[in-house]
């Protein structure tokens, strides 16, 4: 009571000393600062000395001045934390950027710049890059072959076992049936071993419209050096050497985006092997082809990678063989 009176007592004498009428920002200020310098151990004195009038305005200072240390606060707490941002904004920088010309086949790469910045040189060139870009989708279907026989040394003599023929006769039915949904498919392409060629003509007779070719360079062999290492697998590094061209070629020559040509999606089914497939969609994906080992193919099992206009790469399934009973699936 004796503040209330003392403060009350203040207010009554600079209303009888100031010739500035009570609610003025004068008469806040010159009240507001005496009482407020006088009783910082009260701050209830402060509002007690105000007039009626200035209440209001004196709310809005304070939750102004409160909203301010607040922000402050706030950024103080959070100056050692990192914003997170969803990969779709514009702000987020990737650990590893989508290479667009992966295969060599962006448009822009394929016609030259043009030579002055002329209104008909850039129509000219816009033109030409419409001309080449990919206009279709392009579906490539890879097969492991069957289980097959290790013992023999050659390659002749490595022959499907009898499930691996009941595996490469389960995966001809189930392209079969996906070609009443798709459509015909364009082309067979197997390797030239043995197991695969045997596969091979096992599913070409679900698939009799569809032509059937051979290619060396889809040969099982070792791509790159896997990381991490295995023990029980150690090629000798003329084999990586060897193999692994081969089979980057075979990656270059097959897997692409569609040719401008091409106007309707295509379904192609390769017929070859796991390390071949694996490397394939490690380097499809972008992945490090390294990482091909880390990945595990059942025997007839199915592999889909669609390749789109813009260069885009979709893998619908790796090694799918639900279509394979379980009790004759097989890895070796």
């Amino acid at each position: 009571m004796q503040e209330t009176a003392w403060v009350l007592a203040h207010v009554r004498k600079q209303r009888d000393v100031s010739k500035v009428g009570a609610g003025s920002s004068r008469d806040l200020s010159s009240n507001f600062c005496y009482i407020f310098s006088n009783s910082l151990a009260n701050p209830r004195l402060v509002f007690l000395a105000m007039p009626p009038s200035t209440y209001g305005r004196a709310a809005r200072v304070v939750c102004g001045v409160g909203a301010v240390a607040f922000g402050i606060y706030l950024g103080y707490e959070n100056r050692h934390r990192t914003t997170l941002r969803a990969s779709w904004t514009t702000n987020f920088k990737p650990s590893v950027e989508w290479d667009w010309n992966w295969d060599r086949r962006e448009p822009s790469s394929l016609v030259k710049p043009p030579k002055t910045e002329d209104e008909k040189d850039s129509n000219e060139y816009n033109v030409k890059v419409e001309a080449v870009k990919s206009k279709a989708n392009r579906h490539l279907i890879f097969i492991r072959h069957g289980q097959y026989d290790m013992s023999p040394k050659n390659d002749e003599g490595r022959i499907l076992t009898g499930l691996g023929k009941e595996q490469a006769t389960f995966t001809g039915k189930r392209l079969q049936e996906l070609s009443k949904e798709l459509g015909d498919f364009d082309l067979i392409m197997q390797s030239t071993m043995t197991r695969a060629m045997e596969t091979a003509q096992i599913i070409s007779g679900f698939l009799p419209k569809v032509p059937l070719k051979s290619c060396g360079l889809l040969r099982e062999g070792a791509p790159i050096p896997p990381e991490p290492p295995i023990g029980h697998w150690r090629p000798e590094p003329s084999q990586f050497y060897e193999d692994g061209a081969r089979i980057e070629a075979a990656f270059r020559k097959y897997v692409h985006r569609a040719d401008a040509e091409q106007t309707v999606d295509s379904y192609e089914v390769f017929v070859c092997h796991a390390n071949v497939i694996r490397y394939f969609v490690c380097r499809a994906l972008q992945f490090p082809p390294e990482a091909w080992l880390r990945i595990s193919l059942n025997h007839g099992s199915i592999t889909w990678l669609t390749v789109r206009p813009n260069g885009r790469v979709v893998l619908k399934a790796l090694g799918d063989s639900g279509h394979i009973p379980v009790d004759k699936l097989t890895t070796s």
